[in-house]
């Protein structure tokens, strides 16, 4: 499923415009965004947490040349489902 075939199956199931549900994911999503890049977690109970990990520095292969390079550390978003959602996939 990509973002048009939610809005689609969103706007169906509640009603709303697919304009009106658009405006709503593409508002959620820039939220999240923006907690996420200044170091917040989201947390929406049943479903999951979105959060920032830190990812370690260490030492990689460039493929092409073969010579070694160092990556640096780095903070990456990760999401951490919840009981109802596990629950749902099962």
């Amino acid at each position: 499923m990509n973002k048009t075939d939610l809005i689609n199956n969103i706007a169906e199931k509640s009603g709303l415009t697919k304009k009106d549900v658009e405006t709503v994911l593409n508002g959620f999503l820039g939220e999240v965004t923006d907690a996420l890049s200044t170091g917040d977690k989201v947390q929406l109970i049943g479903f999951g947490t979105f959060e920032t990990r830190k990812r370690s520095g260490r030492t990689g292969r460039n493929p092409q040349t073969g010579n070694t390079i160092t990556i640096p550390e780095s903070n990456v978003p990760a999401f951490k489902a919840g009981n109802k959602l596990k629950e749902a996939v099962k």
